[in-house]
């Protein structure tokens, strides 16, 4: 269940129970606002084989926040000289969205898939930037394409569905679920695009979903995490295969198969001798939203080792430095992000820290026959916006600028730590620099405070820029917001990650209670003005959190889930639940009971607005309904809405901008000045 509102990445990083909950829709729109200039997003990266060129798939957000409605694609040289927009044939519309960008061999041309507008139909084109950057196109598809990727002899490799029915990935908004509903969907295949050819030849067989892959050496195979059946539904069961004959596929040989039922599979590299495959295992609640420990398995085949046991992070990128053959990884280590060098890859190790910083960096994209080492990425903070930045790992530099003078100074946001149950919870304070007019302005005394559950729950709060909307005008109104990472989270390693499977709403909301009491300790914050929000799980820890305490005056609950019990046979993804709950629902139901809000639904004083997606997969709005309806049955003061045409990611700015209106006023309603 992840939450939405973050930009996607190439993996897809947007998705169901992602790094917030009032975060992933609300920060959505608290990116966006009424700033100006508009601030820039930049959603996918790519850097030539040379280091010499820079693709970006990126646009404005509009005032709603959200991903881009308009997008483009620009190249940029890595000394800054230039900057060419690559003219799409379908114009600057909605939905005409480049995405994919993928050097050739020679770094002289750059392929990129293309959206056609009103369908889930694709193209695929090359330009070439030293020839003007006009587009010729490859390849018509009528489905989806994502994760082109070449390889040494110029084949082009990508994950295509034919015949697609809807955008990929379980948050987006859902076919209608009619006729024969046992029928499979169409499903994502590995596919290859040879050189000169107009037509997909299809690497893995029909009926296998394939999720993540990446190129054998000298394109000799593939190896990729795949899962038989329906995509949205079995990522928690795949598999790590090897096709070893890209030329005449042959059935995919298994590599490494999860030893329990917490172990999902992330982000296969290999190793540029190809002799090993890496890949990130852990307990994660999403596909894309990633986070767990480094496993190497030899490509061959052989017995799987784990790199970082015991490591107090959660490492939620991989590469091979092709420089040296060192594997490199992004980690989460408490408030920090860390980007370590595990070394050859061959055997545990301590890592080498390369750069540590409270920010958030992400979109890492390595240059593969830099001497150097060279990389490109993106850096942000709670009050930086992100920008693109080139160079060796811990010694970047700016590449853009376009969102330089977008700093936010109207609140300062620390790392807050406390303790829970013995444990140390790490979590992030935003404060209001300077209070505004109105009932939370300084003359209200202290500040109210709302608590933001982070989607997930393998998740986790971490720095991303808030430069206006919803975040923004709480702060600027006075209130302080609490952005917990209680256990559950990424961020302290695997260990942490598992502490609240089949313990839903027990230690975790101790925490969260815990780090409220450690904010009031900490700073002038009002304890009879205390509100809690959030999306997805986020959404259901609201719901859960009002049915145990009544210290919350106020609530929001966006996707939330009322009742474990009957969500288990609605919702297009279930294969989530047996990892977190330890059995099926109908194995074990009293281990899902006693996490249902409805269980406990007449201990419910605060007043709550619900809200969700009338397609969501994730969590279907029969959950939402089920909450609202009880709670105006009890006479609980309550409002529910379900926006038409949305999945679990709300993607129209009108919605956004309903939310964010509804949730303000919600807020304000119940938070009066003493």
């Amino acid at each position: 269940m992840r939450a939405h509102g973050e930009y996607p990445t190439r993996r897809d990083a947007a998705s169901r129970w992602g790094w917030t909950a009032f975060g992933a829709l609300l920060l959505a729109c608290g990116n966006a606002g009424a700033a100006s200039p508009a601030q820039r997003a930049y959603l996918e990266l790519a850097i030539s084989p040379d280091g010499r060129w820079v693709a970006s798939v990126e646009g404005d957000l509009s005032a709603q926040g959200g991903s881009p409605v308009v997008r483009e694609l620009l190249i940029r040289s890595a000394d800054g000289s230039r900057e060419l927009a690559v003219p799409l044939p379908c114009g600057a519309v909605p939905e005409c969205w480049p995405s994919s960008p993928a050097w050739a061999p020679d770094a002289q041309q750059l392929s990129f898939a293309l959206r056609t507008p009103g369908s889930h139909a694709r193209s695929v084109y090359r330009v070439a930037p030293n020839a003007g950057a006009q587009p010729n196109k490859l390849l018509d598809f009528d489905g989806t394409i994502k994760s082109m990727r070449y390889a040494a002899d110029g084949a082009l490799a990508m994950l295509a569905t034919a015949g697609a029915t809807k955008e990929v990935g379980a948050t987006e908004a859902g076919a209608p679920v009619t006729g024969d509903i046992d029928a499979l969907p169409p499903l994502q295949r590995l596919a290859v695009l040879d050189p000169g050819q107009t037509q997909l030849r299809w690497i893995s067989r029909p009926g296998l979903y394939v999720y993540e892959y990446d190129w054998m050496p000298a394109a000799k195979g593939f190896v990729a995490t795949a899962a038989p059946g329906d995509g949205d539904r079995l990522w928690w069961v795949a598999r790590l295969y090897a096709f070893d004959n890209a030329r005449n596929p042959a059935a995919e040989r298994l590599l490494y198969a999860p030893a329990n039922a917490r172990e999902q599979l992330a982000h296969p590299r290999v190793s540029p001798d190809g002799q090993r495959t890496a890949l990130i295992v852990g307990l994660m609640s999403d596909f894309g939203a990633t986070g767990g420990d480094v496993f190497v398995v030899p490509t061959g085949g052989g017995a799987a080792r784990n790199l970082t046991p015991g490591i107090k992070a959660s490492v939620s990128a991989i590469d091979w430095r092709g420089s040296d053959g060192h594997l490199l990884a992004t980690a989460l280590a408490g408030d920090l992000t860390q980007r370590l060098d595990l070394g050859e890859g061959r055997a545990p190790a301590t890592p080498t820290t390369l750069w540590s910083s409270a920010e958030s960096l992400r979109e890492l994209a390595a240059c593969s026959g830099c001497p150097a080492g060279t990389e490109i990425s993106l850096h942000e903070s709670y009050t930086r916006a992100p920008e693109i930045q080139l160079g060796q790992a811990g010694n970047w530099r700016d590449l853009t600028r376009r969102n330089a003078t977008l700093v936010n100074q109207t609140f300062s946001a620390q790392s807050l730590s406390w303790q829970s149950d013995g444990l140390t919870i790490q979590g992030w304070l935003l404060l209001p620099k300077q209070a505004a007019s109105g009932a939370q302005g300084a003359g209200a005394g202290k500040l109210p405070l709302i608590v933001a559950v982070h989607g997930g729950p393998a998740s986790a709060h971490r720095p991303r820029f808030i430069g206006s909307g919803a975040w923004h005008a709480l702060l600027n109104k006075g209130y302080a917001m609490l952005l917990p990472n209680p256990r559950g989270s990424f961020g302290q390693g695997e260990a942490f990650t598992q502490m609240n499977a089949q313990d839903f709403g027990g230690g975790d909301l101790r925490d969260i209670l815990a780090g409220v009491d450690a904010a009031i300790a900490s700073q002038a914050i009002d304890p009879d003005r205390l509100g809690i929000t959030g999306h997805s799980y986020g959404g259901f820890m609201t719901m859960w959190a009002v049915t145990q305490t009544q210290r919350f005056k106020a609530a929001v609950a966006g996707a939330g889930i009322a009742n474990w019990q009957s969500y288990y046979g609605q919702n297009g993804i279930n294969e989530w639940m047996p990892p977190y709950f330890g059995a099926t629902v109908y194995a074990d139901p009293a281990v899902y009971a006693k996490s249902s809000p409805i269980n406990f639904i007449r201990q419910v004083k605060t007043p709550t607005l619900s809200y969700v997606g009338a397609a969501d997969l994730e969590c279907p709005p029969a959950q939402t309904q089920e909450f609202g309806r009880a709670l105006q049955i009890l006479g609980v003061p309550a409002s529910t809405l379900i926006y038409p045409g949305e999945g679990h990611g709300f993607r129209q700015p009108s919605t956004l901008a309903d939310v964010e209106r509804r949730t303000l006023a919600w807020f304000d309603r119940y938070f009066a000045p003493h």
